[in-house]
């Protein structure tokens, strides 16, 4: 099973965060502040932080402008993940995404359902990676995001992560862009 490698050093990951709402602001983002907190309690820097409408084309372009600025390693957003007509965050992703992460959705439903039962079948939180960036989408609850970054991201962001994590082979996401 995995585990923390404490014999490898700890490696901060620079993420950024961005809230899709149509009504929330910084005083009243409780999901948003739930994940800077975790950032920065787990030993990471918060690049930047932002909320942005349930706009497709604001969202990408804000995803689009994180993944070009080289002091950003991944992007969280949440909010706009559910079913509604102005949930479009998966949709800005996916305008991102060079790669799908497949996985992330499903053992996220597999955490969310240990959670909240059937209902976890509404949530399309989703994961890919742009230009060396990853990219989580994650809904707009509290607890949701809580339990994605307490069960998978926590993990996954940290470099003495056992068997395998994300950090590792991030130098290796663009090298596609730097062959000759």
């Amino acid at each position: 099973m995995s585990r923390i490698d404490e014999s490898t050093a700890f490696m901060p990951v620079r993420i950024a965060v961005l809230t899709v709402s149509d009504s929330r602001q910084m005083a009243d983002d409780k999901s948003g502040q739930t994940l800077v907190d975790r950032i920065g309690a787990a030993g990471h820097h918060l690049a930047d932080r932002k909320i942005l409408p349930d706009e497709r084309a604001m969202i990408a372009a804000q995803l689009r402008d994180w993944c070009a600025d080289p002091a950003v390693d991944a992007i969280i957003s949440t909010g706009g993940t559910g079913l509604t007509g102005r949930d479009v965050t998966v949709e800005a992703h996916r305008d991102v995404y060079e790669k799908e992460i497949d996985a992330f959705g499903t053992v996220f439903t597999i955490v969310s359902m240990q959670k909240i039962g059937t209902s976890a079948v509404q949530s399309r939180a989703t994961a890919g990676v742009a230009q060396g960036t990853y990219l989580f989408a994650l809904p707009g609850s509290p607890g949701a995001c809580k339990d994605a970054w307490d069960e998978i991201l926590c993990k996954q962001l940290d470099y003495r992560h056992r068997p395998c994590n994300f950090v590792e082979i991030m130098p290796r996401l663009d090298e596609h862009l730097r062959r000759k």
